[in-house]
């Protein structure tokens, strides 16, 4: 393990009692006039054991985002401009195998995203924008303008607790996020309009993704464009809650010379070098019943998708089918349980003229891969998962994954879209003709200290099936462990 590594963390573990007591007598953000400064930091250690390949699989490194904003906020204008400084120490050099082995975890991802540097750091605009805000009638309406951070799902907060906390877990991000798990994150330059009324809510935005996610460079653009829109509304009251949401995405990437991810064979996509014009509509609905056998919710969520995928025509689709119970048992840890049913399509023949891999365009993967080796594309997932609440300050849950490829035929995908103009943004390993994937076990742990601190831990573990021995027959089994503070002022 690195000097640097355990340094860093030393200096965190000693400096940690003075500054929460700082952190429970503070007041918070600062103001300055009408200007109002906050920030963050979130630092994290990682330890990977990615499956055995003919390179370092295990290694651990440090990672730290700094963030700094200053907004102000008038009767019918408001502003923000937020620095971000990702910094990268201890990243592996050794961490790529040939072949389909390829990057063994973020520790590869990272040397390679950020010139084969070991140690990375870098100050960028993480946000900047203006804001108009208006109303018409009795619709409240605003106009952003800028570099902002998007979450498709997450266009409104609904006011009951279950449904808040589905809508941020189980809905948003699918699509469109700002990939937060990483050391850089993404945002997006380009227009957001907004209007509210009567528990509606309609989101336009016209945009394109900046670099970032885990090149420390967040400063330009990619030349891919996205369009999204999607009208939201809140129904019911009390005991029976909801919300369903319509949405339709476009996108387009008409990078050259990049390489599309798929299953045909490398001459094939080498030679395709028309764009890619995708069209995604869904909707999703999310529900929560109060019964005196305890809270019950449900999540149903689904797109399909059209256009073309270079030379090809893209037809694919993608669905979740969950639910869950809350049983007014053991009050004082509050349990949760749920599982469910993740689908999207795989490619059935490579050598036909159409694509069948449901494409995932712009995610944040590990919203809904915890142990991020897999993502929504060319997946069937069975999951059960146990939350438990022994107070507001605590939450650990335990998930269980059963995963397998929708199709034989087509890959294992993994990543979360395109973060630098010449790296498509998605790998995909061969599956030697098999679906059996692999197994999830995992576990975590956050806790609130108050307003300025916060802890989590996290453990996952993978167990391999065919598709994963086959490329790695040295080990086909993974585990990552991760330790995070945040602190925010």
């Amino acid at each position: 393990m690195p000097s640097r590594f355990l340094t860093i963390g030393s200096l965190f573990i000693t400096a940690l009692p003075a500054a929460a007591q700082q952190g429970t007598a503070g007041s918070g953000a600062v103001k300055i006039g009408n200007v109002t400064i906050s920030g963050s930091l979130r630092t994290r250690a990682e330890v990977w054991d990615w499956f055995h390949g003919n390179g370092n699989n295990q290694y651990a490194f440090s990672e730290s985002l700094f963030r700094l904003s200053f907004s102000q906020s008038r009767e019918d204008f408001d502003w923000k401009l937020e620095l971000a400084a990702p910094v990268l120490l201890g990243i592996p050099s050794n961490a790529v195998a040939p072949g389909s082995q390829g990057q063994l975890g973020f520790g590869g991802t990272y040397y390679v995203a950020n010139g084969k540097a070991q140690d990375a750091a870098m100050i960028f605009p993480k946000q900047g924008y203006v804001r108009f805000r208006y109303s018409n009638g009795a619709w409240k309406q605003s106009i952003q303008i800028g570099r902002t951070e998007f979450k498709d799902g997450a266009e409104v907060t609904p006011r009951n607790a279950t449904l808040a906390t589905l809508a941020r877990d189980r809905i948003a991000e699918r699509l469109i996020g700002t990939f937060g798990f990483s050391d850089v994150g993404r945002s997006f330059d380009g227009l957001l309009y907004t209007a509210d009324h009567a528990g509606t809510n309609v989101t336009i935005l016209a945009a394109r993704p900046t670099r970032g996610v885990f090149q420390v460079d967040g400063w330009g653009e990619i030349n891919t464009n996205l369009f999204y829109g999607a009208v939201t509304q809140q129904t019911g009251t009390g005991s029976h809650a909801g919300e369903w949401r319509v949405f339709a995405i476009g996108y387009n990437d008409y990078r050259n010379g990049v390489l599309k991810t798929d299953n045909r064979a490398q001459a094939l996509r080498a030679a395709d070098q028309s764009p890619i014009n995708i069209a995604t509509v869904g909707a999703n609905y999310i529900g929560a019943m109060k019964t005196p056998a305890g809270t019950l919710d449900v999540v149903l969520w689904g797109a399909l998708q059209g256009g073309s995928w270079g030379v090809l025509a893209q037809r694919a689709e993608a669905y979740a089918l969950e639910a869950g119970w809350q049983p007014p048992v053991l009050d004082k840890i509050k349990p949760w349980i749920r599982g469910g049913y993740n689908y999207g399509s795989g490619d059935r023949n490579p050598k036909d003229g159409t694509h069948g891999t449901f494409f995932q365009i712009l995610p944040t993967p590990r919203v809904y891969a915890r142990f991020p080796f897999f993502n929504m594309m060319n997946i069937r997932d069975a999951f059960g998962e146990l939350m438990l609440r022994p107070s507001k300050a605590l939450t650990i849950r335990a998930d269980v994954h059963a995963l397998a490829l929708a199709n034989a035929n087509d890959l294992w995908y993994s990543g979360g879209g395109a973060y630098q103009p010449w790296t498509f943004g998605y790998t995909g390993r061969p599956s030697n003709g098999y679906s059996g994937f692999a197994n999830l076990y995992d576990g975590s742990a956050d806790y609130t200290l108050n307003v300025h601190f916060a802890f989590g831990a996290y453990y996952g573990r993978a167990t391999g099936h065919l598709v994963t021995e086959a490329i790695y027959p040295a080990g086909k089994n993974a585990n990552l462990g991760l330790l995070e503070l945040n602190t925010r002022f």
